[in-house]
């Protein structure tokens, strides 16, 4: 296979448990490997010798760690670590494959799996998913781990909100203890072995997490030494969790799968760890219909690509299950049936433009940009009982859906980063609660001030309800004595403890304080109406610009990713005009006219965008690399998935005379002269073979 001069970039990527396949050949620039065991250097083999970069995946929370859990590997019976609810029964992820309370010798045991894939050429390790849920902390290892943490006798969780935040902390601990166990390993083996092998962490969003009920280290792990970055596990099971609007439950893929990227793109702004974004053309449960799966799977690729900032894509777990699946039909009960050839062809053209997206420049067409609202790791500390919180997780939504379906592109904003400087410097409006999350630190309060002080606009939404305030926590204790934090905020604001709701001006900036539960935003039919008030006050007359809309469109150089919002703006559809490719479309149809109504999702490559006026690709359903050519002549190596449609759009400067692949005449062929534009389709094989076009 010619490899990509670009590929160690490292721009897409997907994971697979099995050896190399016709059908999982995808061209991305990294195969991630899955699983430690034994057979792990004969998989990797498999995919090397089809010339990819190899990246090692195993689960840190479970996997097929039998020889740890029964003492076949120090000696020591280790049931006594599986995550255990108050019942007695042991939490697992199927069979004897169970959640795990990491002890000591845990990251121990990983760690021999790991030095298996270092030893196999390995350039990167993934510890996915960390995960401790919140209905467990019952087990003997895990009373074992509370006497040493904390010196005393374990409690259960349900006792008292002090207890189930005890509880929580601990965990949050052990996953990060557990995990800095292996990246020390990795690092003392890259000394060892002059190599630079690095670390990443795959996980769900925080907002997942804290949603589905699951604690799990998030944004501390961008501090432990070793750790290179994560790849946000958003799809559209995650995305499509239902969540609370103006009284109305429901599925909204598109807007939570936007705030689950935005909030992992925070967890490393400012810190120079990387993120990649995980897509799926399917999800884990499988039985729902294509259509389902492609509406939804467009729904977060959008949601991925207006996060301008990334550039970096899991294009897919387990190609295996999407090439090679079936699931139920829509049309005939009973049956399942392969993927449609034009899905396979969309996600191979779709697959292959993320290759291209570190683009600039970057300019979105929406509603005010700059806004943010706060999140911290502690919303995963507030959701056991016996006061679980919110269950659709309204405290957060309640405040960020009203902006977003405004056309407003609300980035989450990690309250554990506000002591990275800078942090704050790319917000003008920032909305906060203490309503189900609390600030682990206040060193987290000196840069917020200094930031409204600044000029900042700050919207604080909070009753002072929260039965998590009496915690045992830094603001209520010691000499300066606070109920809630919110109090310690207000001082260094110069508030007052006691401040009542209002608008104050602080500095240059501004604080909005409004006393009422978030939730109910979400729970009330005027609950925007609502918060929209509240913001356009707290703005008045500061440096921010307000703008509402009904879609979110982003440029990113010759690329147009739009999103047509539902339940918001009733406004006129957005209209486009110019020359327009549509990469969701698989013809790659060229479109003067693009009308954005609510629901839509587009990725468009703008060809009055496109510079110089090269012979050059512009979309492929396969992986197209150019090669060295005479004049009147353009030659490529195509490869794809075996077994499904291909083809290439190209620009070309003259109509085709000849063209070829592998030697042989490709018939399906249009040219369109005006914009110098060749259409080729063939059937994709997963070997390379050279397409030449001859003027």
């Amino acid at each position: 296979m010619l490899l990509d001069p670009r590929q160690a970039l490292e721009r897409t990527c997907f994971q697979t448990g099995h050896p190399f396949s016709e059908r999982s050949d995808l061209r991305s620039d990294v195969a991630i490997v899955y699983g430690i065991d034994p057979q792990l250097p004969d998989r990797i083999a498999t995919w090397r010798a089809h010339g990819y970069r190899i990246h090692v995946m195993t689960g840190v929370s479970w996997g097929h760690y039998q020889d740890y859990l029964y003492g076949r590997f120090d000696g020591t019976n280790h049931q006594d670590e599986a995550q255990t609810d108050r019942t007695g029964r042991k939490v697992s992820h199927g069979g004897d494959v169970y959640y795990m309370c990491p002890g000591q010798n845990y990251g121990k045991f990983l760690c021999v799996g790991v030095q298996r894939a270092l030893d196999a050429g390995a350039q990167a390790i993934h510890l996915e998913e960390p995960e401790f849920w919140v209905r467990s902390g019952y087990s003997a290892g895990f009373k074992r781990e509370w006497k040493g943490f904390y010196g005393d006798d374990w409690v259960p969780p349900h006792n008292s909100v002090d207890a189930q935040w005890r509880a929580s902390k601990l965990k949050y601990f052990l996953y990060r203890r557990a995990l800095q166990q292996v990246f020390d390993f990795v690092q003392a083996y890259n000394r060892q072995h002059g190599r630079q092998v690095r670390c990443y962490v795959p996980t769900h969003s925080l907002l997942n997490y804290a949603h589905w009920r699951i604690v799990s280290p998030e944004s501390s792990l961008a501090r432990l030494d070793g750790c290179d970055g994560y790849i946000a596990q958003v799809w559209t099971g995650t995305a499509r969790t239902p969540n609370l609007y103006r009284g109305r439950l429901a599925e909204r893929t598109f807007e939570t799968a936007f705030l689950e990227y935005g909030a992992m793109q925070n967890l490393v702004r400012s810190t120079g760890r990387q993120v990649w974004y995980l897509n799926d053309p399917v999800e884990d449960n499988p039985n729902h219909d294509w259509d389902d799966y492609r509406r939804n799977w467009e729904s977060t690729l959008t949601a991925s690509l207006l996060q301008p900032a990334v550039w970096r894509y899991e294009v897919m777990p387990w190609p295996e299950r999407v090439f090679s699946g079936r699931y139920p039909s829509r049309t005939q009960p009973g049956r399942r049936e392969p993927i449609p050839p034009q899905y396979a062809t969309e996600l191979q053209t779709v697959i292959n433009t993320l290759n291209d997206m570190n683009q600039a420049p970057v300019r979105w067409d929406c509603g005010t940009e700059r806004v943010g609202v706060m999140v911290s790791d502690s919303m995963m500390f507030e959701r056991g009982e016996p006061d679980p919180g919110d269950a659709h997780l309204s405290d957060f939504y309640g405040l960020a859906l009203p902006l977003l379906k405004q056309g407003v592109p609300v980035e989450p904003v990690q309250l554990e980063n506000l002591t990275i400087p800078g942090c704050l410097d790319r917000y003008d409006l920032i909305l906060l609660s203490y309503r189900g999350m609390k600030p682990l630190s206040p060193d987290v309060h000196a840069p917020l001030v200094r930031w409204v002080k600044a000029g900042g606009a700050l919207v604080f939404v909070d009753d002072d309800g929260d039965p998590y305030n009496a915690v045992r926590e830094w603001w209520n204790r010691g000499p300066n004595h606070y109920s809630t934090p919110r109090e310690h905020l207000f001082d260094l604001l110069g508030l007052a403890r006691g401040a009542k709701p209002g608008r104050y001006a602080v500095g240059r900036g501004v604080v909005d304080f409004r006393a009422f539960d978030p939730a109910q935003l979400a729970r009330e039919p005027d609950g925007p109406d609502r918060l929209l008030r509240a913001v356009r006050a707290a703005i008045r007359g500061t440096r921010t610009r307000w703008r509402e809309t009904n879609y979110l469109l982003l440029r990113r150089g010759c690329y147009v990713i739009a999103a047509g919002l539902t339940e918001g703006a009733d406004a006129p559809p957005r209209i486009l005009t110019g020359r327009f490719v549509n990469l969701f479309d698989p013809q790659l149809r060229v479109q003067t006219r693009i009308e954005l109504t609510p629901g839509d999702r587009k990725l468009l490559l703008d060809l009055d965008r496109l510079r110089g006026s090269r012979t050059q690709v512009l979309a492929a359903a396969c992986k197209a690399l150019p090669l060295p050519s005479p004049s009147r002549q353009f030659r490529c190596v195509v490869e794809g998935v075996a077994q499904t449609p291909g083809g290439v759009l190209l620009r070309i400067p003259a109509r085709p005379r000849q063209v070829t692949l592998q030697g042989a005449a490709v018939q399906d062929r249009q040219y369109e002269a005006k914009p110098g534009l060749l259409w080729l389709r063939f059937a994709n094989e997963a070997r390379p073979r050279e397409l030449r076009v001859t003027f």
